[in-house]
């Protein structure tokens, strides 16, 4: 596929997603967008259906062939897919990208950041939060006293 039509492509389904439109989501993956395909901005397509709540959305781009632990690098879109859903409290969302491997313990900013479980916490967002603990994600403080 050449750039133009990548990058026509690409605007499509930032703007299908943005609008909640997941039959245009649909037509555009099959038109052949990689599903992990940034924006300019350096968005990635789970993120912003993640950070939405989008949870619809989130389960085409990942059946589709986009990484549940991709992280983000986008000017106020950084961080992983699941780490923007818990934040929000999207459980729908959470339980989509879990389905598909996310990783409840990969914390942002490269591992050195937050994690879905910290982003629940805080939010509070407590069914979120039960949800990643069930499968299997661990406060920073679990994590370290298991390792000491």
């Amino acid at each position: 596929m050449n750039q133009r039509k990548r990058k026509k492509l690409s605007r499509h389904l930032f703007g299908a997603i943005l609008t909640s439109d997941a039959a245009r989501v649909k037509a555009v993956l099959r038109a052949g967008i990689d599903p992990n395909e940034p924006s300019s901005e350096g968005t990635t397509p789970l993120y912003l259906a993640s950070v939405n709540g989008e949870a619809d959305i989130a389960r085409l781009l990942l059946k589709a062939g986009a990484s549940p632990d991709t992280e983000s690098n986008g000017f106020g879109s950084e961080g992983t897919p699941l780490c923007a859903a818990a934040c929000w409290g999207y459980t729908e969302t959470v339980r989509e990208l879990l389905a598909y491997g996310a990783d409840p313990n990969r914390r942002e900013d490269h591992g050195t950041g937050r994690s879905p479980l910290d982003w629940a916490n805080e939010g509070p967002h407590p069914e979120t939060a039960e949800l990643l603990t069930a499968a299997g994600a661990t406060t920073h403080r679990s994590a370290q006293a298991a390792q000491g």
